[in-house]
């Protein structure tokens, strides 16, 4: 007997209409599982907060950041609330579950890290936070006050690697390279590396008289009472960039200008590695070699205040010092080779900026992504329609 192709199965059960509220449903976890995808793997946005990286980036700018240039990083922490970083926005609790922690792992990128790029990371100092001063490091908190009057007055916990802050800064070494700066001059690898004009430093100013018309000033690009500020009746501390400063010198006004920067051997506490023995500031320290995978370091007396917190919390060793030497994981060593690259970031304003001068290096595993452009930019001056920079929205990032 044959059927007609037309004839319905009788046997096929009825398909159900979905109603309205499970289309939503259904489209709200697809965009929220497409929107998680590419934040993760692709591109995410970011915002600046502070003031750290003018004037190459203004507070108000929004940021996208490739995840694609260096490589995704997997997710360590991949039980998490989608679009929450580690707290909830309404309750203040913890927006992941670290029950589940996967090693670190990274997709092949298009490009390594290179000087000078602008890249965002996760605070390396942020393994331990105090809930209540989330703005501060928690580690410099402890060495001022003294752990106890910490722990007192905070709610202290710890976060996994990819729950940490989410910093910005410029790539000022790679791995491998020897770092120092004298004066505020950076060098790397014994060559002296002049501040690009993204970056500015503090300036002292000499006019020839106190009659000074400081409107000139602003026609450059400087703000005053922020950039500008009076020590004397005719010397002013300028904060600029090198471009900028140098527009100074040629006023006919102008007296003279000296960059102003700490004395070498003046020693600043909070410097990077906080070792009394090295007698550096934010203007001079170093040399410092940048671990690099592979490379073999020496442990001593001199190199293990530089060393040991990337051997012992970044690198995930047990290391303890005994009599005649050091033992990790529980083998006496006088050795120890790195497993991964690490990097130095500082904020290109100079001496406003809180950076690897001092919490010294960045891991590879706390590399988040690389700044793109500027997608939006608004002030918190003026009018509402007068807060968009417009000259900066879909601006690249150098």
């Amino acid at each position: 007997m044959k059927l007609k192709f037309w004839q319905k199965d009788k046997g096929a059960a009825p398909k159900i209409k979905k109603t309205k509220s499970r289309e939503w449903f259904d489209a709200i976890v697809f965009a929220v599982i497409a929107a998680t995808i590419i934040r993760v793997f692709f591109i995410e946005a970011y915002t600046i907060p502070t003031g750290s990286m003018e004037k190459s980036l203004l507070i108000g700018d929004f940021l996208f950041v490739s995840k694609v240039n260096y490589g995704a990083r997997i997710p360590m922490t991949p039980v998490a609330f989608p679009f929450a970083h580690h707290t909830m926005p309404i309750t203040g609790t913890k927006a992941y579950w670290d029950g589940v922690q996967w090693k670190y792992r990274r997709l092949p990128g298009i490009q390594e890290i290179k000087r000078n790029d602008v890249v965002v990371f996760n605070f390396p100092d942020g393994d331990t936070v105090a809930l209540e001063a989330q703005d501060r490091d928690y580690y410099e908190m402890v060495r001022s006050a003294g752990w106890q009057a910490v722990h007192s007055q905070y709610t202290v916990t710890s976060r996994p690697v990819d729950k940490r802050e989410n910093y910005i800064k410029r790539c000022i070494g790679i791995s491998g390279d020897v770092m120092s700066m004298s004066n505020g001059l950076v060098s790397i690898n014994g060559k002296a590396e002049p501040m690009k004009n993204t970056g500015q430093i503090d300036y002292t100013v000499k006019f020839k008289s106190s009659d000074v018309n400081f409107s000139v000033f602003e026609e450059m690009g400087f703000i005053i009472e922020r950039d500008i500020m009076a020590v004397s009746q005719d010397t002013y501390n300028f904060i600029g960039t090198p471009e900028m400063m140098d527009r100074v010198k040629k006023l006919d006004f102008v007296a003279s200008v000296t960059t102003r920067t700490a004395k070498p051997g003046e020693a600043e506490p909070s410097i990077f590695p906080q070792d009394p023995n090295r007698k550096w500031n934010a203007d001079n320290w170093g040399p410092i070699q940048i671990p690099k995978k592979g490379w073999t370091v020496k442990l001593d007396s001199a190199t293990m205040p530089l060393y040991k917190r990337a051997i012992e919390v970044y690198e995930g060793n047990k290391l303890e010092k005994v009599a005649g030497g050091w033992m990790i994981n529980g083998v006496k060593t006088d050795s120890y080779t790195f497993k991964m690259n690490y990097f130095w970031m500082m904020g290109d304003n100079r001496h406003n900026s809180l950076d690897s001068r001092y919490w010294g290096f960045v891991p590879e595993d706390h590399i988040v992504g690389k700044a793109l452009f500027i997608w939006m930019s608004y002030s918190t001056e003026g009018s509402f329609f007068n807060k968009i920079r417009w000259s900066r929205i879909f601006r690249g990032i150098h």
